[in-house]
């Protein structure tokens, strides 16, 4: 209890859910597995780790976060990564680049602790035609497709960690002409893949909600189907976008 009592109790929430939901479990092994296949063999970060899940699937993640929670190896702010230069040959994340106060901010961070070669990889919420309206109406965290996401931001050192913007991964990485403007302002990272995940399994899961509207037994058979889809129902459809970037 005393534990607990310690720590930011929606983390606790987010990990008592995970425990009893094998669905969203699985569901996070897959997009764990997906990030760690575009990472080159080597120390791998994670960056937000939460409540460091990916652990689960490979123990050696240097997992951090700004919020300490058992399995945390680091606690420190992705803007300012506690970490030496070209030390890492991956980094990963999931869910945390929409959170971020100053998302080009952290990239460049990113691309100063990465080995020439390394990768960046992340999966994010997508404002695709069908996601848009279930995120915009229904999640409770916000979502701004006016904002600039280059622009510089003043450092609010009162800013709650779980303030968000879910709009900023589609405005940095869903189209041409911004993967472009990205590689132009941040020139040690090329793009090197874009794609679009969870049409229905996602959705279906609740995520870190009580509910859930599929059975464990379903989930791998339905994310097969999914990953058959051609790739313009996925940008259309999915619900994550998944990014992959490049150190130089």
């Amino acid at each position: 209890m005393a534990l607990r009592e310690g720590l930011d109790q929606r983390q606790v929430a987010h990990r008592d859910v995970w425990a009893r939901k094998e669905t969203i479990r699985r569901i996070y092994r897959d997009y764990h597995s997906r990030l760690l296949q575009y990472c080159p063999q080597g120390r791998l970060l994670e960056v937000g780790s939460g409540t460091a899940h990916i652990k689960e699937i490979r123990g050696d993640v240097v997992s951090t976060d700004i919020l300490a929670f058992p399995g945390i190896d680091v606690v420190g702010d992705a803007h300012s990564l506690p970490f030496a230069n070209d030390c890492f040959s991956g980094v990963v994340m999931i869910d945390v680049l929409h959170h971020l106060e100053r998302p080009i901010e952290f990239l460049r961070e990113a691309g100063r602790v990465l080995r020439s070669g390394g990768r960046l990889a992340m999966i994010e919420p997508a404002m695709t035609m069908v996601a848009y309206p279930f995120y915009h109406y229904i999640h409770e965290e916000p979502v701004d497709l006016k904002i600039d996401p280059f622009t510089a931001v003043i450092r609010d050192p009162l800013r709650d960690p779980f303030d968000a913007n879910q709009a900023i991964p589609t405005l940095l990485f869903a189209t041409d002409q911004s993967r472009k403007r990205l590689e132009a302002e941040i020139e040690q990272f090329r793009v090197v893949e874009v794609d679009w995940l969870s049409l229905l399994a996602y959705p279906l899961s609740g995520g870190l909600k009580e509910w859930c509207l599929i059975p464990p037994r379903f989930l791998d058979s339905l994310l097969r189907v999914e990953a058959m889809m051609p790739k313009f129902v996925r940008r259309n459809a999915g619900f994550r976008i998944l990014a992959v970037l490049e150190k130089v």
